[in-house]
């Protein structure tokens, strides 16, 4: 009983539509036998029958479409025979019904004559095909309507997936590289390793955080970039100048997203403190990082896999892809801000 009620409510929609269009129907076909209207025009009972026999339909074709329907998608073919043979069955079985009801009141002759017999019949087969039409358009649109939700949950978790691998690749990208500069410095002086030890300690503490984020905050990165530019200092002193300049701190960004920039105009360029390299970080209704250009001899190929790891990810995210600009002894990269997802 509980199985039935759901189902009702899951389907009411459906169902008071036919409920309507069976009144609407009663209504009009008494109009035109009678010619008259009266308060028996209204009355509900051919329409509550007319739904009872749409029941028995659906479940009919509903019966079909379980052993016959061997494909998951939509099959024109499938549908006809499927149809047909739902047709063929329902008017067969209000026959059936009506000659037992006809026999138990003794009403064959009337109800079964061949004018009345061909008249009921083909009343039955037009019944059939409008609301068995009705029960099929509704039944493909909800199944597609769950096909393609399901469709969509899979493409979310294959995305959610995706993004998680690419995140797990720059973690141990993140603490590999600081981790080298952390082991140069306790050959060289330990006080100062001990300092970027406990800056470096605060700051992996955000990357994990981050990790289980898919997007953070344009402050929130903001405030991790200038952390995560004292590391750099700590290695290179005044060879890497930082500017941030925010006309706005709406939307979001993936995280370590600036961080990563800065780390990879670091990698590809030289810095020395006569001449050093001016890191800028502009934020409006886009997020742009720009460095002068002064670049590293010999890079490695694989130096901008980082890089390449970070378009995928916004690739997955949203329809405007990052993009790369040399100009003017300038290296810049404009990331898209993201305000909905």
């Amino acid at each position: 009983m509980r199985d039935f009620l759901i189902k009702i409510e899951k389907n009411k929609y459906f169902l008071t539509f036919v409920l309507l269009f069976a009144y609407a129907q009663s209504i009009q076909t008494r109009i035109r036998i009678r010619g008259e209207i009266n308060v028996y025009i209204f009355t509900p009972e051919a329409a509550i029958m007319t739904c009872v026999a749409a029941s028995l339909l659906f479940s009919i074709i509903k019966f079909y479409i379980r052993n016959w329907q061997k494909s998951s998608v939509f099959s024109l073919s499938e549908v006809i025979k499927i149809f047909s043979a739902s047709l063929l069955s329902y008017v067969l079985l209000i026959k059936a019904l009506g000659y037992v009801i006809a026999l138990l009141f003794d009403t064959v002759q009337r109800n079964f004559n061949s004018k009345t017999l061909a008249i009921s019949t083909f009343s039955d087969f037009m019944d059939g095909i409008i609301f068995g039409s009705f029960f099929l358009a509704y039944y493909y649109y909800s199944k597609n309507k769950n096909h393609q939700q399901e469709l969509s949950i899979y493409h979310q978790a294959l995305l959610e997936s995706r993004i998680s691998q690419l995140k797990a690749q720059l973690n141990p990208h993140f603490l590999f590289n600081n981790l080298n500069v952390l082991d140069q410095f306790i050959e060289e002086d330990q006080q100062k390793a001990s300092s970027f030890l406990n800056e470096f300690a605060e700051i992996y503490r955000y990357v994990l955080h981050a990790s289980d984020r898919k997007i953070v905050t344009i402050h929130e990165e903001l405030i991790f970039a200038e952390q995560y530019f004292k590391l750099i200092q700590h290695k290179y002193g005044n060879a890497y100048q930082l500017k941030i300049q925010t006309a706005s701190g709406a939307g979001y960004i993936l995280p370590l997203t600036l961080q990563l920039l800065i780390e990879n105009a670091v990698q590809h360029n030289i810095g020395t403190e006569e001449k050093p390299v001016f890191i800028t970080i502009e934020i409006t209704t886009i997020c742009s990082v720009s460095n002068t250009l002064i670049p590293k001899q010999n890079m490695k190929s694989r130096s901008g896999r980082a890089l390449n790891n970070l378009k995928e990810q916004y690739k997955l995210l949203t329809n405007k892809p990052i993009e790369i600009k040399k100009k003017d002894g300038n290296f810049s990269i404009f990331i898209p801000v993201i305000y909905t997802l």
